[in-house]
């Protein structure tokens, strides 16, 4: 079977990770794999170092019908038996060129935004797509409803990870907390993510000042690069700057994550099922999250963690001070997240899954 992966976002993030996973994945299945790609986007240069074909097209408004043609050709060109559109411009000219070509079209949804009613999510959601990939069981309901089609055209399949990636060096650990930390005694409270406005930091920072007045052994890391210099001045603002930490980007997050006590996650919105919460319970650490996406399928409330609403630091604040001061029951709820991911999140769960919808239309 041949698949045309199609996105126009020119990112490199979750979301063009979850799709060159999947394609080094289903390539060693005996699928064949082509890629379109917004031209100069972050998915080019790294699925070409994986050895795909990898098209860049050019996916803007003002070469719309360049696009189109060029997307046309590669399906006739590659037999293509499935378009897999991924953002919103390749949704519709991947989603056109597939019917014109009489092909499948399977359009994975990332995140779990809202989508526009009407005209948008009808023709995008059951006119462009006979099947529709959520990677948030959070949005079928809507998608459901406002594209006008049955549940059973609509699939969450999260993007697992992968445990031998998982594995971490105990040195590389201990260091990391040598690091950040006065002394073991002392409890460090992290998230991972690529720092934004929707990733919920200050509503960590406002936490970790009300944590700071309750209990002195708390501390707190940010991984991630993004806009994190955005929220180095807050910190101080927030008078929290003493007992938190930025380190931007690591190009191996794994040790530190391995090294928090408590993983955080308090986004606000868009979120699907995090990648970041996914290998912070690979990596058995207790969890508090928002209620927001999907973020809640693993942080299980009172099973792998604690949910608390988002914009509530009050109650951030609170979950954390319980963990802290509870340390059997950060290693329940830390067992209990490992056992979740590897019974339902690894990436093999997500290519058979994939396989399965694919093999929908053999």
């Amino acid at each position: 079977m041949n698949i045309l992966h199609t996105e126009s976002s020119n990112g490199w993030g979750g979301q063009e990770i979850r799709i060159l996973r999947e394609a080094e994945g289903l390539r060693e299945r005996g699928f064949t794999v082509i890629m379109a790609v917004v031209t100069g986007g972050g998915l080019v240069a790294k699925a070409r170092e994986k050895g795909f074909v990898v098209y860049e097209i050019p996916f803007y408004r003002k070469r719309s019908l360049q696009a189109l043609f060029s997307l046309i050709k590669i399906i006739k060109k590659h037999q293509i038996d499935i378009v897999n559109t991924h953002s919103s411009l390749d949704a519709w000219l991947g989603g056109i060129a597939a019917r014109l070509s009489a092909k499948k079209i399977v359009r994975t949804r990332h995140l779990s935004t809202h989508i526009k009613k009407g005209f948008n999510s009808v023709c995008l959601y059951k006119y462009l797509a006979d099947y529709v990939v959520t990677t948030s069981s959070s949005i079928i309901p809507m998608i459901s409803s406002q594209a006008r089609i049955s549940l059973d055209r609509i699939r969450c399949i999260a993007t697992g990870v992968s445990p031998s990636a998982l594995q971490v060096n105990p040195a590389e650990v201990k260091q990391f907390r040598k690091n950040q930390l006065q002394n073991e005694e002392q409890i460090l409270v992290g998230t991972a993510c690529f720092v934004r406005s929707w990733k919920g930091i200050q509503d960590l920072m406002a936490a970790a000042k009300i944590v700071k007045s309750q209990d002195s052994r708390v501390r707190f890391v940010i991984v991630g690069g993004g806009y994190f210099q955005d929220y180095k001045g807050m910190a101080k603002d927030f008078g929290v700057d003493d007992i938190l930490c930025f380190t931007g980007h690591l190009e191996n997050p794994y040790p530190a994550i391995a090294s928090f006590d408590i993983f955080t996650l308090l986004s606000t919105a868009n979120e699907g099922i995090s990648q970041a919460s996914l290998q912070a319970g690979f990596l058995a650490k207790p969890m508090i999250t928002t209620s927001i996406g999907g973020l809640p399928e693993v942080c299980i409330d009172g099973f792998t963690g604690i949910v608390v609403p988002p914009r509530s630091p009050e109650k951030v604040a609170e979950a954390i001070l319980l963990l802290a001061q509870d340390p059997s029951l950060r290693k329940y709820f830390g067992e209990n997240a490992k056992k979740l991911v590897l019974e339902r999140f690894t990436l093999m769960h997500t290519l058979d899954s994939m396989q399965e919808v694919y093999r929908i239309f053999l």
